[in-house]
């Protein structure tokens, strides 16, 4: 729905604009979501499970509309050039090689945001998580922390550069300022368990 009431929005004459800023935040709020799902559950004393299937499918819509938004917005700026978000024109006046200006920097946090994100998505279900074990599975679905932090700074970089409008540059603050606070409750909470099951053992183990 979010998606559709963007696109039908935004005063963009072209499909492909109108596609790549639909989906850029709904896109963001997900990722987002994923990462807010696990504290949230610590915060109101719920058990934390190992492979939610919420927090699964949120991740899978995440990933979804993450990947179209990175298809479609490799044809926004430079239609139909889409390795010049990655190097300079060696046919231009300045500098050559991989870019290293504002704009090549959103672009390769976006990328490799999306690969990581394609891993977790495709290792994102039941045979993968037998396969790994419960240890690997979860070190490897950590690297989501990653996946936002890159994503977090594609979203700031493109904000900046394209001067957006304050509505959806405080989107992206709350998105960010969110899952940075409640992550950060979190790990207190999950490091006072910690500790508390271990005082618990080892009074067991005196006894």
């Amino acid at each position: 729905m979010s998606v559709a009431v963007l696109y039908v929005t935004r005063p963009y004459k072209d499909v492909l604009t109108r596609a790549s800023f639909a989906t850029a935040y709904p896109a963001l709020l997900l990722l987002s979501l994923t990462l807010l799902i696990g504290p949230w559950n610590l915060m109101m004393g719920r058990r934390v499970l190992v492979s939610d299937d919420w927090r699964r499918d949120v991740g899978i819509w995440a990933g979804s509309l993450t990947v179209l938004h990175v298809v479609v917005g490799q044809n926004v700026h430079l239609r139909g050039r889409p390795w010049l978000y990655y190097v300079y024109d060696s046919h231009a006046r300045g500098p050559h090689g991989l870019r290293h200006d504002l704009f090549g920097f959103n672009n390769f946090t976006g990328l490799i945001g999306v690969l990581i994100l394609l891993l977790l998505f495709v290792t994102s279900n039941d045979w993968s998580l037998r396969r790994l074990g419960t240890p690997g599975w979860k070190q490897l679905q950590r690297t989501n922390y990653v996946c936002f932090a890159l994503s977090a700074a594609h979203a700031v970089g493109y904000q900046v550069m394209e001067k957006q409008k304050t509505g959806f540059v405080v989107t992206v603050a709350l998105c960010i300022s969110a899952t940075c606070v409640l992550q950060g409750t979190g790990y207190v909470l999950r490091r006072r368990h910690d500790r508390m099951h271990a005082s618990g053992r080892a009074t067991q183990s005196v006894s």
